[in-house]
C-alpha cells in the first residue's frame, strides 16, 4: 500500500524544490542588478525543465539509497549471529550462538530495564539459531524473511513455498489491477508498455528467487560479489533473496515515478515559453479545448489593449461632447471607406450586387435605380 501511495501521490515535493533551486541558481549565476529570465519565456522554461529533471533524478536515487540503508540497518539472522557467511554449517551456527550466549545471557545482568533488553536480544539470538539450523526454515527465511518464524504449521519446503505464494500472488494481482484500472481512467499512458514490462520482470525475479534451491545468477555472481568488495576497510553483508526482492520492489516504484515525472519532460517543448508536457490520458479533444481557451484569453487581452490605446488617443477630447461625436463619426467614415470597402471580399460582394441590379433593370433605364 505504501508503494502505491508513493507511486500515485508523490508530486508536490519535487515541484517545490525545483522552484527553490531555480531561484538559487539565478542568484548564483546572474550578477546583481542583471534581470532574471521572466516566467513564460523560453529560457526560463528550459532552465526549469532541466532543473526539474535533475531534482527528480536525485530524489529517486536517494530513495534507492534509503531502501538499501534500511536493509543494512535491520540486518539478518546471519549478521546478528556475528556475521556468519551465507554458507555457514550447522556446527558453525551452534558454535557462534554459544559464544554470543555466554556474553548476552540474561543471568549475567543484575536487574532493571537492561535485563529486559538483554533478555529480548537473547531470545532473538536463539530464534535465529533455531531457524538457521533447520534446513527447511533456513530455506524459507532466506526467501521470505523473518516472518517465517511465525509460520508454525509449515514443516516442509513445499509448505513454506505455498505459504509464501499466498502473499506473493495477491501483491502482484493488486498491482496489476491498479495499473489496468488507472489505464482505463486515462492515467499511466506514458511508457505504458515499459510499466508492464517492469512489473513482469519483477514478478519473474521473485518467483525464481523463492522457488529455486539456489540464489538467482545475477544476485549470486554479480550483485553480491560487487557489494561485498572491501571499500576502505568496510565490509557489507551480501543480500539474501528477501532483501534483494525488497530492494527490487523499491526500484520498480522508482522506475514508475521516473516514467511519470522525467519521461514527459524529456520530450517537453519549451520554445513557446512554457513547458508543454502532455498529461497522461489527455485526449486530443482536451488539448484542442486548452488551445482554444488560450486563444480566447489572448484575444481578450488584445481587445483590451486596443481599447486602452483608443481611449488614450481620445483623452485630449475628454469633456467635449461635440468634438467626441465629430471624431467618432470621422473614425467610422474612415473605417468604412478605408478598411471595410477596401477588403477584397467586400468589394467582390458589392460588384456582384451591382451587376445583378443592372441585369434586372428595365430596358432603356438609366443608372442603377
Amino acid at each position: 500500500m505504501s508503494d502505491l501511495l508513493s507511486l500515485f501521490g508523490w508530486s508536490f515535493l519535487p515541484n517545490l524544490v525545483t522552484g527553490w533551486t531555480q531561484s538559487l541558481y539565478y542568484t548564483i549565476t546572474i550578477r546583481a542588478g542583471d534581470p532574471h529570465p521572466s516566467p513564460g519565456t523560453p529560457r526560463y522554461a528550459e532552465h526549469r525543465r532541466r532543473i526539474h529533471i535533475l531534482v527528480v533524478t536525485l530524489y529517486l536515487l536517494y530513495t534507492i539509497y534509503e531502501a538499501d540503508y534500511e536493509i543494512q540497518r535491520h540486518g539478518s539472522f546471519y549478521s546478528d549471529l556475528g556475521g556468519l557467511p551465507l554458507t555457514a554449517t550447522e556446527k558453525e551456527i551452534k558454535s557462534r550462538f554459544r559464544r554470543l550466549a555466554a556474553l548476552y545471557h540474561p543471568d549475567k545482568v543484575a536487574s532493571g530495564g537492561e535485563k529486559e533488553r538483554v533478555n529480548a536480544f537473547f531470545v532473538h539470538l536463539k530464534q535465529a539459531q533455531e531457524t538457521l539450523i533447520n534446513p527447511a526454515r533456513r530455506f524459507a527465511y532466506d526467501r521470505f524473511g523473518p516472518d517465517v518464524a511465525n509460520w508454525d504449521k509449515c514443516i516442509t519446503y513445499k509448505d513454506f513455498i505455498v505459504r509464501g505464494a499466498q502473499h506473493l500472488v495477491p501483491y502482484y494481482g493488486v498491482a496489476a489491477i491498479a495499473m489496468y484500472g488507472f489505464g482505463l481512467l486515462g492515467y499511466l499512458e506514458y511508457a505504458k508498455f515499459e510499466r508492464w514490462l517492469v512489473l513482469g520482470c519483477m514478478f519473474l525475479f521473485e518467483v525464481i528467487s523463492v522457488t529455486r534451491p539456489h540464489m538467482p545468477f545475477v544476485l549470486e555472481k554479480i550483485i553480491n560479489p560487487i557489494i561485498t568488495t572491501p571499500l576502505g576497510g568496510n565490509h557489507r553483508a551480501p543480500y539474501l533473496q528477501f532483501q534483494a526482492i525488497t530492494l527490487a520492489k523499491k526500484l520498480c516504484v522508482t522506475l514508475y515515478l521516473a516514467f511519470s515525472q522525467i519521461g514527459p519532460l524529456l520530450s517537453a517543448d519549451t520554445s513557446s515559453g512554457n513547458i508543454v508536457v502532455e498529461k497522461e490520458g489527455a485526449s486530443e479533444e482536451q488539448a484542442l479545448r486548452q488551445g482554444l481557451e488560450r486563444l480566447e484569453v489572448a484575444a481578450k487581452r488584445l481587445d483590451m489593449d486596443a481599447t486602452n490605446l483608443l481611449q488614450l488617443e481620445m483623452a485630449p477630447f475628454a469633456g467635449d461632447e461635440e468634438a467626441m461625436e465629430s471624431t467618432w463619426a470621422k473614425v467610422k467614415e474612415w473605417l468604412v471607406h478605408n478598411t471595410i470597402r477596401s477588403d477584397p471580399m467586400v468589394r467582390d460582394a458589392m460588384g456582384r450586387s451591382m451587376a445583378k441590379r443592372r441585369m434586372n433593370a428595365p430596358v432603356g433605364a438609366k443608372g442603377t435605380r
